[in-house]
């Protein structure tokens, strides 16, 4: 393998860093960058055809739907209850919880309903920031606490849930007779849990006051990862109870933290910090109806993936797929109707009877989408974009073959040439890269579950050492959230400060390291456990 076809690989993702961290540029205009140098190094030296530069742009931006198109309806959905007023109600209900405990409150809002958010297909990052700068969070922990918060249950999210998509790219792999289901896939990938979730738990604390917020949060820091760990435990026994882990995890998260209240002789609800004005709004406007989006759209998810026959359908049936855009002529299925972003926007119409909002609200939603959602969405899309050249550069559309390996497959291939027996130890950071480039940990699965499974068995590893080497992985893939241009951006423009998020990732970046390192040590340890 080429050292220098290796260092041409990361010559453009080296440019995208310098152009987020170094000139401070957007996650939109460093996409752009990034995109154009992805290219020229594709087409002047891994032999990849303009056709095919072309079309996988358009399969990556359709790909990117998953993600991009739940940015621009979740933004949608804030503006809609910002507008209507909704929003300014759940902001005076959440500044009377755990007012005295700042360590709690951040637990139960960006873990607790953070990851039962994401487990039903909206976006924290575009939920969580104008509560949490309304609440008197600076902007920058505003970006930072939803973008990592969630990041050790989004395997088992409900829409576009990683574990699915890894199962099925695995029995694809193993063939007939060695498939895996989703409770030998979830037993694995909740292993990792223990340890992550607790220090993510710790990472949000030190983003808020540094090593004095960490000893204050100890015990809730500690008592999240333990609650998570139990009911991961007991999720992931069940085929049935996998994907609903998140949900069960982040309702479990926000009733260990109210009972945490109780028992140290905390207020859970406490209303003495609220002004008179805030007291007469709570009084006028029921949170029931300033809640109904998000009640609707837990209730539709619920309903559309709990009953087996349903999932099945929606997910491995109704595949809607867009055909003639592919360079390799493979349909791109787009399962529009199991994707988030339609239930969240059918979510915002079924709402209308509960919070009826006037015409002049929904013009002034309209309005104050149409300002916030382009460039997120495009961040998001030019992201996906990247990663599909990166995954078909070297691919002739004449013979319907690679000529030249992709600069995926240099990647995974070069990982495991360098380090052989240690490649466990290294394949979470391959998942931190697919994470930051695509902001999606399904889509990191998508891109290089293969790859990874391939190597590791070219290193002779059996189908235990696969699934915990892609669950390394996939976690990797995870916690590229805090670090994801295309999700920051999200967050910032959720409270209209594009820009600020290249102050959270330089700091994120740390954490992501030392989170990803951590992560991989573990594979380390679960190979050398099973005897790999």
């Amino acid at each position: 393998m080429s050292l220098g076809m290796l260092l041409l690989t990361l010559l453009p993702i080296a440019i995208l860093l310098a152009m987020l961290i170094i000139f401070k540029k957007a996650a939109d205009v460093s996409g752009i960058v990034g995109w154009l140098a992805i290219s020229i190094v594709a087409f002047l030296f891994f032999n990849t055809s303009l056709e095919v530069i072309a079309r996988s742009t358009a399969a990556g931006l359709i790909r990117s739907f998953s993600v991009s198109l739940i940015v621009a309806t979740s933004l949608l959905q804030m503006a809609y209850m910002e507008k209507t007023g909704a929003l300014k109600r759940i902001i005076i209900f959440v500044k009377t919880i755990s007012s005295e405990n700042r360590a709690v409150q951040i637990m139960m809002i960006n873990i607790g309903f953070g990851t039962l958010m994401v487990a039903v297909g909206a976006t924290p990052v575009s939920l969580l920031p104008p509560i949490l700068v309304a609440m008197g969070y600076s902007t920058y922990v505003a970006i930072a606490l939803p973008a990592i918060g969630y990041d050790s249950l989004c395997t088992y999210a409900l829409l576009g849930a990683p574990i699915v998509v890894f199962v099925d790219i695995a029995n694809s792999f193993l063939g007939k007779g060695n498939e895996i289901t989703l409770s030998q896939a979830g037993q694995v990938f909740f292993m990792f849990l223990p340890v992550v979730s607790t220090l993510i738990g710790f990472c949000m604390l030190w983003i808020v006051g540094k090593w004095k917020a960490v000893k204050e949060g100890l015990i809730p820091g500690i008592l999240t990862g333990i609650v998570i760990t139990i009911v991961s435990y007991w999720t992931n026994k069940f085929d049935n109870l996998v994907v609903l882990t998140g949900v069960m995890c982040g309702m479990a998260v926000i009733v260990a933290m109210a009972i945490y209240l109780k028992l140290t002789g905390k207020k859970i609800i406490d209303k003495s910090k609220l002004s008179q004005e805030e007291l007469e709004y709570e009084k006028k406007y029921s949170l029931l109806k300033a809640l109904s989006p998000w009640i609707i759209l837990i209730i539709l998810i619920l309903v559309l993936n709990i009953p087996k026959d349903m999932f099945n359908f929606l997910y491995r049936e109704l595949k809607l797929p867009i055909n003639g855009i592919t360079a390799n002529g493979k349909p791109l299925e787009t399962r529009a109707l199991w994707q988030a972003y339609t239930w969240i926007f059918v979510s915002i119409i079924v709402s209308f009877p509960f919070i009826k909002p006037k015409i002049s609200e929904l013009k002034e939603t309209w309005s104050i989408w149409i300002k916030r959602a382009p460039r997120p969405v495009f961040a998001a899309a030019i992201f996906f974009a990247m990663g599909e050249i990166m995954n078909m550069s070297g691919f002739s559309m004449e013979t319907g073959q690679f000529t030249t390996a992709s600069m995926v497959k240099v990647l995974a291939d070069y990982s495991a040439f360098a380090f052989q027996g240690a490649y466990g130890y290294i394949v979470s950071f391959i998942g931190l890269f697919g994470g930051f480039i695509t902001g999606s940990e399904a889509s990191t699965i998508a891109m290089f579950a293969k790859y990874t499974m391939t190597t590791a068995k070219n290193l002779s590893m059996p189908i235990i050492g696969l699934i915990i080497v892609t669950a390394g992985l996939a976690f990797g893939g995870g916690l590229a959230s805090v670090i994801s241009p295309a999700k920051l951006q999200n967050a910032a423009a959720s409270i209209d400060r594009i820009g600020e998020e290249n102050k959270v990732i330089r700091i994120a970046f740390v954490f992501s390291l030392i989170l990803t390192l951590i992560t991989s040590i573990f594979v380390g340890l679960l190979l050398w456990f099973n005897g790999i």
